[in-house]
C-alpha cells in the first residue's frame, strides 16, 4: 500500500506550485491544513512515511493565530512517536521567534544588529538606551514584516510608549533592535535545501516597508520579470562564499531542512549583518525568471529522498 506524504500547511494559495510538482510525478499525498487540523495524540504511528511542514508563521495576520499553536502541538506529536518531519518542532520553535533567532547568531558567532527584548510597553524606551537610532520594534512572531515601527529619535519611541502606541507580538514579546541602513538599499536572502545553497536573491528596499516576501500573494497577487506585486525589484544574486557558509551555518543549527536566511550590508561598516530565518521557504515567484529553475522540483526530490529513506527504516524493524 503507497501511503501518502503529509503537507501540513496554512496558506491557501502559497503552496499550488508545489501541489502541482507533487501531481506531475504522481506522488501521493494528503494536504493537512493546520487551522483544521485534528490529531490523536495517543497515536503512536505517524500515517504518512514523512510529513512536509509548510506552516506559516505569519497566520496571525490572517486570523489564523491558534493554527501557530496548534501546530507546535501537533510536531511535538510527531516527534514523540518518532516520525519523519521536514522543519519538524525544533525548526518550527525557531522559526516562530525572533529571540531564539537572535540567540541563534549570537551562539554561531555571526553578526547581527543589537537587540533588546521586552515583554511589556512600558519598557522599550529604557531598552533602546545605548543603542543607535533609528530602532524598531519587532514582534517575537514575525510575518512579512507585519507589526514593525521604526522610531528615529529615544524621544519618538519613549513618547509612543506613553500613548501605548507600541505593539507587542502575538506572544506578549518584541524586539528593540538597531535598524542598521542597508548599502544598496537592499537585503539579501539566502535559501538553502537539505543543507546546500538553492539560491540567493537580492530584494529592493521600499521606504516604509518591511514587507520583505518574494512570494505570490504575500500582499497583492502577481509577480513578473523579476518585479514583485509590490514594485519591489527582485534578482538573483550570488553572496559571498563566507556568507552562503555562514547560512548554512544557521541553517542547521535550526534543526531546518530547509529555509531561508536573510541579511543586509550594513552602510555604516560595510558589514554583513544576519536579521531573520524563515523556516517556511515558499519560494521566489516566477523562479524559472528570476533564477533560472523550478525550486519546487528540489523540494519534492527531498521530500521523496526523506519518504524513502523513512520506509527502508521501517520495514528493517
Amino acid at each position: 500500500m503507497t501511503l501518502p506524504v503529509g503537507i501540513l500547511y496554512e496558506h491557501p494559495l502559497w503552496f499550488e506550485a508545489l501541489f502541482a510538482e507533487l501531481d506531475r510525478r504522481g506522488v501521493a499525498y494528503e494536504r493537512l491544513r493546520a487551522d483544521e487540523l485534528v490529531f490523536d495524540p495517543g497515536e503512536r504511528r505517524s500515517p504518512y512515511p514523512v510529513v512536509l511542514n509548510r506552516m506559516s508563521p505569519s497566520a496571525w495576520t490572517r486570523g489564523r493565530a491558534h493554527a501557530i499553536f496548534h501546530t507546535l502541538h501537533y510536531l511535538a506529536h510527531l516527534d514523540n512517536v518518532g516520525a519523519a518531519v521536514l522543519n519538524g518542532h525544533a525548526a518550527f520553535q525557531v522559526e516562530i521567534s525572533k529571540v531564539r533567532q537572535c540567540g541563534l547568531f549570537a551562539a554561531l558567532g555571526v553578526r547581527y544588529p543589537r537587540t533588546r527584548v521586552i515583554s511589556h510597553p512600558s519598557q522599550a524606551a529604557a531598552a533602546a538606551e545605548g543603542l543607535r537610532f533609528p530602532v524598531m520594534v519587532k514582534p517575537n512572531v514575525g510575518g512579512s514584516g507585519a507589526g514593525i515601527s521604526s522610531f528615529t529619535t529615544h524621544e519618538e519611541l519613549a513618547a509612543a510608549a506613553a500613548d501605548e502606541r507600541v505593539e507587542l507580538g502575538l506572544d506578549g514579546t518584541s524586539l528593540v533592535q538597531e535598524q542598521l541602513p542597508a548599502e544598496d538599499e537592499s537585503v539579501v536572502r539566502i535559501e538553502i535545501l537539505g543543507g546546500e545553497l538553492l539560491y540567493a536573491i537580492r530584494l529592493r528596499l521600499v521606504p516604509g516597508s518591511f514587507n520583505l516576501c518574494p512570494a505570490d500573494y504575500c500582499e497583492l497577487p502577481g509577480i513578473a520579470d523579476g518585479v514583485s506585486s509590490r514594485g519591489v525589484p527582485i534578482e538573483r544574486f550570488d553572496p559571498p562564499a563566507e556568507i552562503v557558509e555562514d547560512a548554512r551555518r544557521i541553517v542547521a543549527a535550526a534543526g531546518m531542512d530547509l529555509g531561508g536566511v536573510e541579511y543586509l550590508v550594513s552602510a555604516r561598516d560595510g558589514l554583513p549583518y544576519f536579521y531573520d530565518v524563515n523556516a517556511l521557504s515558499n519560494f521566489v515567484a516566477n523562479a524559472p525568471e528570476v533564477v533560472g529553475f523550478d525550486p519546487f522540483v528540489d523540494l519534492v526530490d527531498l521530500v521523496l529522498e526523506r519518504a524513502r529513506e523513512d520506509v527502508l527504516v521501517a520495514a528493517a524493524r
